[in-house]
């Protein structure tokens, strides 16, 4: 088939990846469609978030307006944050990403198209029950930060700190799989020859971010569910009467809340990266030191949580140390702005539309930058902190470093969605409006930050000689909406009227400019061998070439969806990675969540047991038909390059994604125990007089069991190189037998020797702690009854070892968390009663 036409080779593949048609396309998997139905759906929230903010900006006009009593006031401003914070920040980045990040790579899809989609419906669904919530008027309205014990039970009775918690966890849960997804993607699914050094910028700082959201938000997901166990359970994690401290929920949302700022800014500063080579016409200035930079922004932003509690009493060592943290973030962020001047100055730019949008982010950013620097410094803070100085500072940082670039990034690529180009004319009447509101929005709220006004409150005294002020912020709101409003008409007619667009009309050198536009559904007819970090520029030809076949896996084989999987370092074909068409069980599974979440939300505890089971029922459905029933044979992949199908090679996407569950997994854990020991060191009343019995049997057998998986497994692992299924299906029963008995043993722990959890912040912790031991032993115990039964089916063999590697590795963790647990229990001195 590689004689085929170009057109002909376009029918063969869209007949393999295209989307079902009607009702049935909500099954789709393919990323193209998921990374749009995430920036469609986050627009909207764009949109009534927008609108929350004018409405508060319509309050805040003039002094002593009624125009919203306080409660109303207050639900809209936690809702704004949290709308433009959890609904639209992190989803829209994480949908360009996407959308991109394999057409970019040279791939035809993400690495786990299934998961791509359970996440899109765990955010919507988890958006939904917040703007449910808002609607019927019970939404949150303690703050989009949920400070305790303004939102613990007894300030905050209703049901509406608990629509926050249970909404934001399950789009939480949505922005971790994505991590997983993007992650694996770009160490994985590049196009052969793709070394890490020839890699799109853009993949670079999605895979930092990507990394930061896998140990950045896990601190939030612990504290939100510490705080629903408090609110629902009466266990007093944050309650100082019962040894407890307020300041631990601040410490788990700060450990996610600043990362966060930089899981913001990287996506966005990726598209500058990206945009501005294409409009120098020159390649980016000191590849090394943006990728440089890029790494170590990730690993400062998670030192610079504290400075969020400067004001709340914690010793001078520490704010020293955060303080120099705070101000040494801004060398990373220097080096990639001077990086994009030197590109411009070397180049020769070309003024388009987006380079507009640029211009806007380069000097709103640097001004919120200043501005940050200057709340780092602790006199400073202390006399700012919780002032709207804060606010203004907020605004610049996030909508100048990642709004700017993002509106840019439309305009930039939406040739590529639509195939039709935007309207030069609408796009800079959006700018100027959006760019002049904005600086008389939050310019002036520095001005009255200085003054003193506090933030969160919803009304103040003529005489406070904030009101012309005020005034002032208000028309530039209004401004700033009217340009957002051409904006999306913008979008919404060029889509229908637009000039068409030519194949890559930018001049760019990244591949995703290699295909037509708009782009097929399988991205590319063949996939290239890539010799440097800008293909297009190397080779201007290189889009008709693929067409015609002549890179790799230049057909569809026998129907299934094809890429390459390749060695992460120095991108060398390793295998064919084989990947699911359209499929129920992302949406089925997202549902199944969604009844455990609802049952939690409503207290309706007598059906949780029944959607626990049936959202297990779902997953064991979903990965039992996964993988192969018999060992493959190798695959022409083209030009000579004979690769294995993944299911047949040593570590297979499949395994690299549980690594990096994994991973969020740990810092969820670590979370844990870093809340245990903070409470042990800070709070009051620690420890009380009465701990835990000091019966060593149940904990002996946890760890027994523990131990006992871990080796089954392992020895399952081996024992599948040579032995019959039968064999390590029996080993892999060892281990379920024996994770049973640590999960009992657990259970022991939890309900015998323990102190009732509601008695006390200690309580509350160890019996948190055991309870994770229990989840993950259990978790264990299925795992490997499951993993025994597919060895009965055919699944497993020699060559086919997924299954066992994957039960082995989680059991590894296992064992690994429940001897922390185990020594937190039972081994801190004073702990034995």
């Amino acid at each position: 088939m590689t004689d085929l036409s170009p057109v002909a080779r376009h029918h063969a593949f869209d007949a393999v990846w295209r989307a079902p048609r009607g009702w049935r396309s909500i099954f789709s998997v393919n990323h193209t469609t998921v990374g749009l139905r995430f920036i469609g759906t986050a627009l909207v929230f764009f949109l009534i978030g927008g609108v929350l903010a004018m409405l508060m900006r319509a309050q805040l006009a003039t002094p002593g307006n009624d125009f919203l009593d306080s409660e109303t006031y207050n639900q809209i401003f936690t809702m704004h944050g949290t709308v433009m914070m959890f609904l639209f920040a992190i989803p829209m980045l994480e949908g360009f990403a996407i959308y991109l990040l394999p057409k970019m790579l040279g791939s035809r899809d993400l690495a786990y198209p299934r998961l791509g989609a359970f996440a899109y419906w765990c955010y919507l669904f988890g958006g939904l029950i917040l703007i449910a919530g808002l609607v019927s008027g019970v939404a949150p309205n303690t703050g989009w930060f949920m400070y305790t014990p303004l939102s613990s039970q007894p300030y905050s009775p209703g049901i509406n700190a608990d629509l926050w918690l249970i909404g934001v966890t399950f789009s939480e849960i949505s922005a971790v799989c994505g991590a997983v997804e993007l992650v694996a993607t770009i160490l994985r699914l590049r196009a052969p020859g793709m070394s890490l050094r020839r890699m799109p910028l853009f993949a670079w700082y999605m895979l930092v971010t990507g990394a930061m959201i896998l140990v950045g938000f896990p601190p939030l997901i612990l504290g939100s569910i510490l705080l629903e166990l408090e609110r629902a359970l009466n266990w007093p994690f944050f309650d100082v009467a019962r040894g407890g401290d307020p300041l631990l929920w601040q410490h788990l949302f700060w450990m996610f809340g600043h990362p966060e700022v930089y899981i913001i800014f990287l996506p966005a500063a990726g598209m500058v990266s990206t945009m501005i080579p294409t409009f120098a016409q020159h390649r980016a200035v000191a590849y090394p030191w943006i990728v440089a930079s890029i790494v170590a922004m990730g690993f400062i932003s998670f030192g610079l949580w504290v400075h969020h509690m400067f004001t709340v009493g914690i010793a001078h060592l520490a704010a020293v140390f955060f303080s120099a943290a705070s101000m040494l973030v801004a060398l990373p962020t220097a080096v990639q702005f001077f990086a994009w001047i030197a590109t411009l100055w070397a180049g020769k730019p070309v003024m388009r539309l987006p380079m507009l949008y640029l211009f806007g982010f380069l000097a709103v950013f640097v001004a919120g930058g200043l501005t940050g620097v200057m709340l780092a410094l602790v006199p400073f803070n202390w006399q700012a902190h919780d002032t709207h100085f804060v606010v203004a500072h907020l605004h610049y940082v996030l909508v100048g470093g990642m709004v700017f670039p993002l509106l840019a990034a439309t305009y930039y690529w939406m040739p590529h969605v639509t195939g039709r180009m935007p309207s030069e004319h609408l796009g800079k009447w959006a700018f100027w409006l959006i760019f002049i509101g904005f600086n008389l929005t939050f310019f002036f709220m520095h001005l009255t930050g200085l003054l003193g006004m506090p933030r969160r409150v919803y009304t103040y005294q003529a005489d406070a000689g904030w009101d012309w002020l005020n005034l002032l912020s208000s028309i530039g709101g209004f401004l700033q909406a009217i340009g957002f409003g051409i904006f999306v008409l913008d979008v919404l007619l060029h889509a229908r009227i637009g000039k068409a667009a030519t194949r890559n009309p930018w001049g760019a050198g990244t591949l995703e400019w290699a295909m037509p536009t708009p782009s097929p559904t399988y991205n590319i007819a063949s996939i290239p061998k890539v010799d440097g970090p800008d293909p297009l520029w190397q080779d201007p030809t290189l889009g008709v070439r693929l067409a015609a076949g002549e890179g790799y896996l230049p057909q569809p084989t026998e129907g299934r969806r094809e890429t390459i999987g390749i060695e992460p370092l120095t991108g060398r074909p390793q295998s064919i990675v084989f990947l699911p068409g359209p499929s129920k069980w992302p949406l089925a599974a997202a549902i199944a969540t969604g009844a455990v979440f609802m049952a939690i939300l409503f207290k309706v505890y007598v059906v949780l047991p029944v959607a626990g089971a049936l959202m297990l029922a779902v997953f064991f459905g979903w990965g039992w038909r996964n993988g192969l029933r018999s060992d493959p044979e190798p695959v022409d992949a083209g030009h000579g390059l004979m690769l294995m199908p993944h299911a047949a090679t040593a570590h297979a996407p499949g395994w690299y994604g549980l690594v990096y569950a994994l991973i969020a997994n740990g810092a969820c854990f670590a979370s844990l125990v870093f809340g245990y020991v903070y409470l042990w060191t800070i709070a009051p009343n620690w420890p009380p007089p009465a701990l835990i019995a000091g019966d060593a049997f149940a904990p002996a057998v946890a760890l027994a069991g523990l131990l006992v998986a871990t080796l089954a497994t392992r020895r399952a692992r081996h024992a599948n190189q040579t032995l019959p299924a039968t064999r390590v299906a029996t080993w892999l029963g060892c281990a379920a037998i024996a994770g049973v008995a640590a999960t009992l043993a657990f259970a022991d722990i939890l309900f015998s020797a323990l102190p009732p959890a509601a008695s006390h912040a200690y309580a509350s912790t160890t019996s948190a702690l055991a309870a994770y031991g229990i989840l993950h032993a259990g978790v264990g115990a299925l795992w490997a009854v499951f993993a025994a039964l597919r060895c009965t089916r055919g699944y497993v063999s020699a060559l086919r070892r997924l299954d066992v590697d994957l039960v082995n590795l989680w059991w590894t963790y296992a064992a690994g968390t429940g001897g922390i647990i185990l020594a937190a229990l039972y081994l801190l001195p004073g702990v034995l009663a």
